[in-house]
């Protein structure tokens, strides 16, 4: 079973106006309402390519209910936990000659609704997967990715993790089976800058020297790179197409990758699918269907 954390889920509300003018009424042209978070948007893609997995998290309020209901609607299992107080995020993006975005603060998470997901996390046994993504809200403590993977150290289960910084960096010595940072996030790791493939390689391999097994590294337009754990480099150009927005690539990718692991136990398939998911993501107005993936595999890519 695959399991997905997203402390701090929200309701994305996307709007786009033709012109934004400040302190004057703007008229949207197009708006549209989604579940967000890192771990929600790994989830719904591993359901849209047929893979299930439980989200867990924490939701408040009439918000966090209307989260639980759309995730469910996209055949996601869920688990949250549910706060006494407060309501779950809404981050604004407003789409017009710039992008802003405006996130929400979420709830506050109290020490008992930690305990309550670690004893969530119990069940969690040898060739589980679990994906910790994205940054954390201030009210947990900043060492929770290392807490939760030392509560499972041992029991042989997959940890996939998707942040930055130390966040990262305190992870590494568990040996997560899979890490993905871009290719500005490695470079910020080691104070340098990136943007050729063949340098992501060198500084994937300090990484997997620190104990990561698979580091899967995201270029945007400039494709992908992943070091697997037998040290072969796969490398590939990102499919041609119309870049409509890149909210949720990243995860895409990840899912993907997971799913292509799943079924094939292959590192290249892995990345391929991991590739095309995280490319159709970014063809389309939100996340990729099973469908807009695979059409890409199929085009030849």
């Amino acid at each position: 079973m695959i399991y997905t954390i997203t402390f701090n889920p929200s309701l994305d509300y996307f709007v786009r106006v033709p012109q934004l003018r400040l302190g004057l009424v703007n008229r949207a042209e197009h708006e549209a309402l989604y579940p967000g978070g890192k771990g929600v948007n790994v989830s719904i893609v591993l359901s849209h390519l047929g893979i299930e997995s439980r989200t867990l998290g924490f939701k408040a309020g009439f918000t966090g209910q209307k989260i639980d209901e759309m995730l469910r609607s996209c055949g996601c299992k869920t688990d949250f936990i549910q706060l006494p107080d407060g309501a779950s995020r809404i981050n604004v993006k407003l789409e017009s000659d710039q992008e802003t975005d405006i996130n929400g603060q979420g709830p506050r998470i109290l020490p008992e609704a930690i305990d309550a997901l670690m004893e969530k996390l119990d069940v969690m046994r040898r060739g589980d997967i679990l994906v910790l993504a994205g940054s954390i809200p201030n009210t947990l403590p900043e060492d929770i990715y290392q807490k939760i993977l030392a509560r499972l150290s041992g029991r042989q289960i997959l940890a996939v993790v998707d942040a930055t910084g130390k966040l990262l960096q305190n992870v590494l010595e568990y040996r997560p089976f899979l890490i993905k940072p871009n290719h500005h996030e490695l470079g910020e790791l080691f104070g340098v800058q990136i943007s050729d493939a063949d340098v992501v390689a060198v500084y994937a391999e300090k990484l997997q020297a620190r104990g990561a097994r698979n580091v899967l590294v995201s270029m945007g337009g400039g494709g992908a790179v992943l070091l697997d754990e037998t040290g072969r480099v796969h490398k590939s150009a990102a499919p041609k197409g119309e870049v409509r927005g890149a909210v949720g690539a990243g995860d895409s990718m990840v899912a993907g990758f997971l799913a292509g692991y799943l079924r094939a136990g292959d590192y290249e398939k892995a990345f391929k699918l991991g590739l095309a998911a995280g490319s159709a993501s970014a063809f389309s107005e939100w996340l990729a269907t099973g469908e807009e993936i695979r059409k890409l595999l199929d085009n030849g890519f």
